[in-house]
């Protein structure tokens, strides 16, 4: 794997400020297997930040309804199973069953315009290397 790859996930522009969209991928396992990865992406004005979407309390998905990722402040992420709370920026969960673990985070670099995962191999095919959920 060439760790300076970067693969284009969505303009920066489409998520707005403060909030967080998911996107389900697949990446070239370790066995060169494909697999889903399912992470999320925050934007918070100028920053990104990215993370596998699972919780680290039992593996769940964060999100309790699609893109339904932040808590009613906007300012931390949720597990929508059992409540967990973690900050944007470290992704370290502040309150809940796995307060002190962290959420694993995802590289990501703004390159031309367009947020991109890095450091990994990601499935690809000709038409479109992941899908939006919408």
């Amino acid at each position: 794997m060439d760790q300076n790859t970067a693969y284009a996930i969505c303009a920066f522009n489409d998520i707005p400020s403060q909030r967080a969209i998911g996107f389900h991928l697949m990446i070239v396992g370790e066995d060169g297997a494909p697999r889903p990865w399912p992470i999320v992406i925050v934007r918070w004005g100028k920053q990104v930040f990215g993370y596998l979407n699972r919780c680290p309390h039992n593996g769940v998905n964060l999100d309790w309804e699609r893109n339904q990722f932040l808590d009613g402040n906007g300012t931390r992420l949720l597990c929508g199973k059992h409540g967990a709370a973690f900050e944007l920026g470290t992704g370290r969960c502040v309150d809940g069953p796995c307060k002190g673990e962290s959420l694993t985070p995802i590289a990501l670099a703004v390159l031309d315009g367009d947020i991109c995962v890095t450091g990994v191999t990601l499935v690809e095919d000709d038409e479109t290397a992941c899908e939006e959920e919408v």
